[in-house]
């Protein structure tokens, strides 16, 4: 099991560029499953879920041929539905999260899909009712084999149809609009996720000959067509680094640009770490941060404290609030920090405090952080990555930290980020991977 070694204290100065964005290219690559022809995908990152999806893929005997640096070409034209029978499948599909979005493009290609409960960080109740509810609204039967643990899905032909969905899941929204565009008359889907990750799933699939429109809004229509055909396509920077970098100059008090990081695209993102004090500038589609000896937490108009809370698109992305609450501890003032959707993604504030962070955890989804205006440094210590976020999020603190930290189980952090430590110490960190 792989570790990080940081030496806590160093100024970061230059470039950076976010990798592709990871929760769009899952969905990307699931859906070159509904044509036969050629899909290209760029700007892909080399990271351990995208890999371990690519080669799920390979094996079930889709062609995918690498065209660049960050390029792949898929062609489902001779998917093995045998294999999909296989306990090798199913084990592999139980290891990755991502694999829950091979249902909606198998059944409405195929007629058929099996899948095991998918894994994933262990954040929290992660329900799957959403895509299962949704693709049944479109005519599909589920079955569920006790002694396998898995899940058997068939069609014969998927039917359009009206639904409101319970949540505004990304992930359920994604695998139903799959299911959807292959299915005979309209679907209608409202609470719909509208998350970029999602417009750029519909922008996709209308190239290959959907017929959705709404895209961007919770409200879906979508024309069912008898089939799909090849088309490029590239995926956004991953708003979640750029978030991150945001954080990881403010804490170390230094000063980058982080480049090409289609400012459109971050919604609320820039504007809630403003409100944690932090300056920042757009320039062109690149961002600016300069360093800062220290920065304060606004409060509301009234004079309360200050609330960061997750929402659905457009509101905050539940996976940055790791990264803010770690910032908060070095800022002036204090915040309470709303973790509403995953009731595990707080637990990881024990080793912050470990490190001399001011921080009460309220419950499973509330943190109060009582920042130290940089009045003394975090301190450096042994810490474990729990989840990507939560990795990342202590990466940021250990090099923020006076002295000398190790973080083990990197292993979570290189799921969700390409080469961080590589990247971040051509600008200035002092990290090694052991």
């Amino acid at each position: 099991m792989a570790s990080f070694v940081i030496e806590g204290g160093h100024r970061l100065c230059g470039e950076i560029h976010p990798q592709g964005a990871k929760n769009e290219v899952l969905q990307i690559i699931c859906a070159t499953l509904l044509t036969a022809e050629e899909v290209t995908v760029n700007n892909i990152p080399d990271i351990l879920d995208v890999n371990n999806l690519i080669q799920l893929l390979r094996e079930m005997e889709v062609t995918v041929a690498k065209k660049g640096i960050d390029s792949y070409s898929f062609k489902a034209e001779n998917v093995d539905l045998a294999y999909l029978e296989s306990d090798e499948f199913l084990k592999k599909c139980s290891s990755l999260r991502g694999s829950v979005m091979l249902i909606g493009p198998m059944v409405a290609r195929f007629g058929k899909a099996l899948i095991s409960k998918p894994g994933g960080d262990k954040i929290g109740r992660r329900r799957l009712d959403t895509h299962f509810v949704g693709i049944q609204n479109l005519g599909a039967d589920f079955r569920y084999d006790e002694g396998r643990g898995i899940y058997e899905i068939t069609a014969d032909r998927l039917q359009g149809s009206y639904m409101l969905l319970d949540e505004a899941s990304v992930t359920g929204t994604a695998n139903i609009v799959m299911a959807a565009v292959l299915a005979k008359g309209t679907t209608t889907i409202y609470n719909a996720a509208c998350e970029p990750y999602v417009q750029q799933l519909c922008r996709l699939l209308n190239r290959m000959g959907a017929k959705i429109s709404g895209i961007a809004s919770n409200l879906l229509t979508i024309e069912g067509v008898e089939e799909l055909h090849g088309t490029q396509h590239t995926v956004l920077p991953d708003m979640i680094e750029v978030g991150s970098f945001i954080g990881m100059a403010a804490m170390t008090k230094s000063e980058i640009t982080i480049k090409n990081v289609s400012y459109e695209n971050l919604g609320i993102i820039p504007e809630s770490f403003r409100r944690l004090g932090i300056k920042l500038e757009q320039r062109g589609d690149d961002i600016y941060v300069p360093a800062q000896e220290t920065y304060q937490i606004e409060s509301f108009i009234d004079g309360s404290i200050m609330t960061i809370a997750d929402a659905t698109w457009p509101g905050l992305t539940p996976d940055l609030l790791s990264v803010m609450l770690v910032v908060a501890t070095q800022a002036k003032g204090s915040v309470l920090i709303h973790q509403k959707m995953f009731e595990s993604r707080l637990f990881f504030v024990d080793k912050l405090i470990d490190m001399g962070a001011q921080i009460i955890l309220c419950d499973p989804h509330r943190a109060v952080v009582i920042g130290h205006n940089h009045g003394f440094k975090l301190r450096g210590t042994r810490l474990t990555s729990p989840d990507i976020r939560a990795g990342i999020a202590l990466l940021i603190a250990a090099m923020s930290a006076e002295g000398t930290s190790t973080i083990s189980n990197i292993e979570q952090i290189d799921r969700g980020y390409q080469n961080i430590e590589g990247r971040l110490n051509a600008i200035g960190a002092r990290i090694t991977r052991i």
